[in-house]
């Protein structure tokens, strides 16, 4: 194998890890794309480091989310310090009667699973930079509040606060989905 046939392997391995990991940060696939050609020519010029290395598949998610974290912070100003997103009228819990139920050796328990991923992609996506990106880091790549604070150059506090709005956003988008 020629070493362009063992990059090209290699960014076959690892190329939806990337994608994935930029669309969840960035909420946009074109801004996504972008990342992950970035990320792969940073792989490309490091690759007799990286290309046989176990830790590989680190390497890459590490350089992915800074890459996206670096890409936001050119648009910083886009970023407002806190939500003017109001919370939903009704919060009330649903019945089980309002709740679409599938066994779960059932066939279609596969379909509904992927159908709930997209439906938590999409609504991902609708949310804010400054509240995505913190609730991306967080429930995705399980970093603590202090290393996002770290990470976007801003307090805990403002780490807790857009997750804490962010997951009330994200309820009530996907409430807005949600079988009645």
């Amino acid at each position: 194998m020629t070493d362009a046939d063992l990059f090209e392997a290699f960014v076959r391995r690892y190329q939806d890890m990337v994608f994935a990991t930029a669309v969840r940060l960035l909420g946009s696939r074109v801004e996504a794309e972008d990342v992950a050609q970035t990320v792969f020519l940073r792989a490309f010029q490091r690759f007799e480091q990286i290309g046989a290395s176990p830790a590989a598949a680190g390497w890459l998610k590490t350089v992915t989310r800074n890459a996206c974290l670096n890409h936001l912070s050119r648009y910083r100003s886009r970023w407002r310090l806190f939500s003017e997103l109001t919370r939903p009228g009704d919060d009330s819990p649903r019945t089980a009667d309002e709740v679409a139920f599938v066994a779960a050796d059932s066939p279609a328990a596969d379909v509904e699973l992927a159908d709930r991923r997209d439906h938590l992609t999409r609504a991902l996506q609708r949310l804010p930079d400054h509240q995505r990106v913190p609730l991306v880091l967080f429930h995705f790549e399980e970093m603590s509040y202090q290393e996002i604070a770290a990470a976007l150059g801003v307090s805990v506090g403002k780490v807790k606060t857009d997750i804490h709005r962010g997951r009330e956003a994200l309820r009530a988008l996907l409430s807005d989905h949600a079988p009645r």
